[in-house]
């Protein structure tokens, strides 16, 4: 981990355990906020396109909620927006709180990610059943991971997303592995049910084409073009 004393502020926009631990290992100091957002009610023709999508929704949430806290600050009026077109463009309207009165910028991180399999989007598991059946396809076969980054200046109103794709080739998953797994639960929490870094699951994993923070939910190298970018 390296030691960045950063000109600029980070809230990261997730409640990732793995997304955490992966922007700290990069060496930035951060704040964490939630989103809430009906992830079922948006859908896309892909995934790259579907991923994106939900980044920019759960920027949007953000923004709503350090609107709402900052309007409850004030004493004076409180600004009524009438219509924008854009996220961005009711960043440039309205003030988000001290994010923008400080002199040094603040970047909101936010991503999301889905697993395809056999040309099909898969999001978090809905039921054990659904997890069970998504880990005994993977076992000797295919999987990809379609996942999204999206940098949003609080300063400025810049905001940029990219995507990053990862295949991952498994060995056969002994069914016992597969029960352990559905009954620690972890797998229910993530899109597809999949988690290569877990114990049970790593020695299976046969092949990664792309890297393993990505896999995890925010890839590295994409996250730190994005912040550059941002700034």
């Amino acid at each position: 981990m390296q030691d960045k004393t950063s000109p600029f502020k980070v809230i990261l926009g997730s409640s990732s355990i793995a997304r955490r631990k992966i922007l700290a290992e990069m060496g930035y100091e951060f704040t964490l906020m939630s989103a809430d957002i009906d992830e079922k009610g948006i859908r896309k023709e892909t995934p790259e396109e579907l991923v994106i999508a939900l980044a920019e929704a759960k920027a949007d949430s953000i923004l709503s909620k350090l609107q709402t806290i900052n309007n409850q600050e004030k004493d004076e009026r409180p600004i009524i927006l009438i219509a924008a077109d854009t996220a961005e463009a009711i960043l440039h309207r309205l003030p988000v709180g001290d994010y923008i009165k400080e002199a040094e910028p603040t970047l909101l991180i936010t991503s999301d990610q889905v697993v395809v399999y056999e040309g099909a989007v898969r999001e978090k598991p809905a039921n054990e059943k659904e997890a069970r059946e998504y880990i005994k396809g993977y076992s000797g076969g295919h999987a990809a991971t379609v996942g999204s980054v999206l940098v949003t200046n609080l300063k400025t109103g810049f905001r940029k997303g990219e995507w990053d794709r990862v295949e991952i080739y498994f060995h056969e998953i002994p069914d016992e592995v597969i029960e352990k797994l559905i009954e620690e639960g972890t797998v229910l929490h993530v899109a597809g049910g999949l988690i290569i870094e877990h114990p049970l699951i790593k020695p299976y994993v046969k092949q990664v084409v792309g890297t393993t923070d990505s896999v995890m939910g925010l890839p590295k190298a994409l996250t730190e073009k994005l912040i550059k970018e941002a700034l």
